[in-house]
């Protein structure tokens, strides 16, 4: 649908005639009675009726004024959506039931009046390509570089220590424990088919299981999050690790139990990454947010990060 047309539809019915919709939209009385009659062959119907004193909507364009005025205001939020200096905050979570994703409903709460738009990219590399790029004006990623040796002009700031805990089915040796400690993970299968190499995660669990002697698996196609959590319950040797605020729900039947690991804490550090030049009055808004949050500053042994997040 020609939505020059539909424009000066909604113009002619608020003015009332042709001319009014012509000084209205700065174009040619002939220009908007050509349009309307090009919407009227295209709808195949009558929207208005000629009089003397202007232009009259009949039944038909009553009934489509509404709609057509819906067509303009989406028509104004899609551009909106990609307009620089007008666009809503666009922001890269690594997935929509991780804590990132949790940190961005937070602020959505308690700022519910801002626009925002979120993404999903592939690891941190891609999120930094689109942040130096301005195709997204934030990303919550694990940062594996100092800060010294980001690119320049991208800033990051560690915003959320994350506790992770051990997940298995009924039937797993662990199973009745109310925690657990590193050490006794020693030597029991972890199952984390979606760690890819060369990306934030697998840099992070590949230190993990080096500094406690943990047997990490990646073995086998990653078929998503059901598959996972099908096999972990029915599978008595295989436990998996996830975020302490991954959103996971599984049928009651598979008795999955989510154990929290202590001695110390292994914490999956969430940082916020942006373009320091980007004025997006959303962003200083949504920093200033994530300060409140804050990352955990234990530093005495109680938690562990790798190297690189320290």
């Amino acid at each position: 649908m020609d939505l020059d047309a539909v424009r000066a539809f909604v113009a002619a019915a608020d003015a009332g005639q042709f001319q009014g919709a012509a000084a209205d939209l700065s174009i040619t009385q002939q220009a908007v009675s050509k349009r309307i009659a090009g919407l009227e062959k295209h709808l195949e119907v009558r929207l208005f009726t000629r009089t003397a004193r202007g232009a009259r909507l009949t039944i038909d364009g009553q009934a489509f004024l509404p709609h057509a005025r819906n067509l303009l205001q989406a028509q104004e939020r899609a551009a909106a959506s990609v307009r620089p200096g007008s666009r809503a905050l666009r922001v890269d979570v690594i997935g929509r039931r991780l804590a990132p994703a949790g940190l961005l409903r937070g602020f959505h709460r308690a700022r519910p009046d801002t626009p925002l738009d979120v993404v999903t990219l592939f690891d941190a590399d891609a999120a930094i390509t689109a942040v130096r790029a301005g195709t997204i004006d934030a990303a919550f990623r694990a940062v594996t570089r100092r800060a010294d040796r980001l690119p320049d002009g991208i800033e990051a700031a560690r915003v959320h220590d994350e506790p992770l805990q051990l997940l298995t089915g009924p039937d797993h040796a662990l199973a009745g424990a109310r925690s657990v400690t590193l050490a006794q993970l020693a030597g029991h299968r972890i199952w984390m088919p979606g760690i890819v190499s060369g990306t934030e995660w697998a840099a992070y669990y590949d230190e993990l299981a080096a500094a406690f002697g943990l047997t990490i698996e990646v073995t086998g196609p990653d078929f998503g999050t059901e598959p996972l959590l099908d096999t972990i319950a029915e599978t008595p040797g295989l436990a998996t690790i996830v975020g302490e605020e991954t959103r996971l729900v599984w049928p009651a039947d598979d008795d999955l139990r989510r154990i929290p690991v202590h001695d110390p804490t292994p914490v999956y550090p969430h940082s916020l990454i942006w373009r320091g030049d980007n004025r997006h009055p959303a962003l200083t808004a949504l920093r200033d947010h994530l300060g409140t949050v804050g990352a955990d500053d234990d530093r005495d042994g109680a938690t562990w990060t790798p190297a690189w997040a320290r």
